[in-house]
């Protein structure tokens, strides 16, 4: 069997179906399918039940997805070692990035890397964190930049910088004379928030986990964008969270009504995360050491509280 023929049974095993599976891998449906008979037959087993909609995997078809997925793996290596030991920095990269990073960190490092790195084709998504980890481990991320951490086994997670939560609070606020606030000043109720689905969100309900809800609150809104959220504080309608760098495009007069939290400050965790084989390693290094040295005078916050990412529902 061969390497190709293997990426057409995890095309396959990804998408549940012959026709989308061969539309990705650019190849006619009968030449997909042909293929992977090959393989069954090579190893006189059935990989896919196709009785099933959507195509299920036999109990022997998923060990030998499983299997597959490390040689088409370590064969890719191969060429990352020819790559490094050539010094080469180059070809398409491709990289995630949650929503609440996305606006405020790319064009502090974008312009900077690829005129540092011009062999290499960046090629940016803007992702939730559910779909990075899910594209990272079928192979179509090399890497993301995501609030972490995520306690992923097959993801390394390299911690970049911690972002602090600043309050938004509005003139006509109770809290709006106070310098810093407490976490035990906040009431979630009043707290204008994301969507469902960014982890900003799942971040101050964890941090407000144990705080007293008001029991009278007469609306709820969730909203994609931090700009909506700081217009309705701005009509009275409530206080709002923002991450510490979204706050540096503030004109002056909102940037009054930001407040810090009082020490250790909640803070988020940014990392940049790559599937633990490693591949495509001399370009995640180079990412990483060009966002290290953009940010590093951005943010600089030492005693800081991690608030978890992840929903505790």
């Amino acid at each position: 069997m061969t390497i190709t023929q293997l990426q057409y049974v995890l095309a396959v095993a990804e998408h549940r179906n012959f026709t989308l599976a061969a539309e990705k891998c650019f190849v006619t449906q009968p030449t997909l399918s042909m293929q992977i008979q090959k393989v069954e037959e090579e190893l006189s087993i059935l990989i896919f039940d196709r009785s099933k909609k959507p195509i299920q995997l036999t109990e022997i078809g998923q060990k030998i997805v499983n299997q597959a997925k490390n040689i088409v793996n370590e064969a890719n290596r191969m060429q990352d070692i020819v790559e490094q030991q050539k010094g080469f920095i180059g070809g398409e990269f491709r990289l995630g990035i949650i929503p609440t990073v996305m606006p405020t960190l790319l064009p502090m490092f974008l312009n900077t890397f690829i005129k540092k790195y011009p062999k290499v084709k960046l090629i940016v998504e803007e992702l939730n964190t559910e779909e990075i980890i899910i594209k990272l481990k079928n192979g179509h991320l090399d890497a993301a930049i995501a609030a972490t951490p995520l306690m992923e086994e097959k993801i390394k997670e390299v911690v970049m910088y911690y972002e602090p939560f600043m309050v938004y609070v509005p003139t006509n606020h109770q809290h709006f004379q106070k310098d810093e606030l407490e976490v035990d000043d906040l009431n979630l109720d009043e707290i204008l928030l994301l969507q469902d689905g960014h982890c900003f969100r799942d971040g101050i309900l964890n941090l407000c986990r144990n705080t007293n809800p008001n029991k009278h609150t007469h609306f709820q809104l969730e909203s994609g964008s931090f700009e909506t959220l700081i217009k309705l504080a701005d009509e009275g309608l409530g206080i709002t969270l923002l991450p510490y760098l979204h706050t540096l495009d503030l004109n002056e007069k909102d940037k009054l009504k930001l407040k810090h939290f009082k020490e250790p400050k909640p803070a988020r965790e940014i990392s940049l995360i790559y599937p633990k084989t490693e591949l495509k390693i001399q370009i995640i290094d180079a990412l990483r050491s060009t966002i290290s040295g953009v940010i590093k005078g951005a943010i600089v916050f030492q005693n800081v509280e991690i608030i978890s990412p992840v929903s505790k529902k």
